[in-house]
């Protein structure tokens, strides 16, 4: 299996304190790639690693990003093992992978186990990870730099006016997760079609 439009890749294992919590499946293949962005940034696997902190799992696992004290849907033990372009999180949970989608904190079960995700993305990245819109992006000449995420604004969960446009931007990744995870905090109580207005700050 080759994953193809590779961006960065990191070998070396620093983070060993959360490398033994891993589960056998995930520990090794962080043994042949601790870090890794394919497709030109439609996923992004994140290492057991500190530096740089935007490719470390720890970070959005149990440090300053920790995903589990946003998210109700997230469980302690569940791992934020990677991401796409747009800062959705791939779950792992009792060797099941799950989406998160970080507008909404809803979880899709892929029903597929790790190694089984990483050989449905090797060989359809565009239906599993749901890359159309980011591959349209890259035609535009939009790319991402390791280390950036996409941010949709207006996001796609609100409607806009015929004469508005949405602004794709790269920015850097925790920038963009933090702007999600307020994005979910301050819409979760919303009901369908309610009207608002909303200012947020990454």
């Amino acid at each position: 299996m080759e994953f193809t439009g590779i961006t960065y890749h990191n070998n070396e294992i620093t983070d060993f304190e959360t490398f033994e919590k891993l589960p056998n499946e995930l520990r090794d293949f962080l043994k042949q790639s601790n870090g890794l962005i394919a497709f030109n940034g439609g996923l992004q696997i994140k290492g057991c690693t500190s530096n740089p902190d935007w490719i470390s799992l720890q970070e959005v696992w149990n440090g300053k990003l920790r995903l589990v004290q946003t998210y109700d849907c997230l469980l302690e033990t569940d791992i934020p093992f990677a991401q796409d372009p747009f800062g959705d999180q791939f779950i792992l949970r009792d060797n099941l992978v799950y989406r998160l989608n970080s507008k909404f904190g809803e979880l899709e079960n892929l029903d597929l186990t790790f190694n089984k995700f990483i050989e449905a993305v090797v060989n359809n990245p565009v239906e599993v990870l749901m890359l159309e819109s980011f591959n349209q992006l890259f035609q535009m000449k939009i790319r991402l730099k390791p280390g950036q995420l996409i941010n949709v604004f207006p996001p796609f969960m609100f409607d806009i006016g015929n004469n508005e446009e949405r602004v794709f931007k790269p920015v850097p990744a925790p920038e963009q997760i933090s702007f999600l995870k307020k994005l979910y905090l301050e819409t979760k109580q919303l009901s369908e079609g309610q009207n608002i207005e909303i200012k947020i700050e990454p």
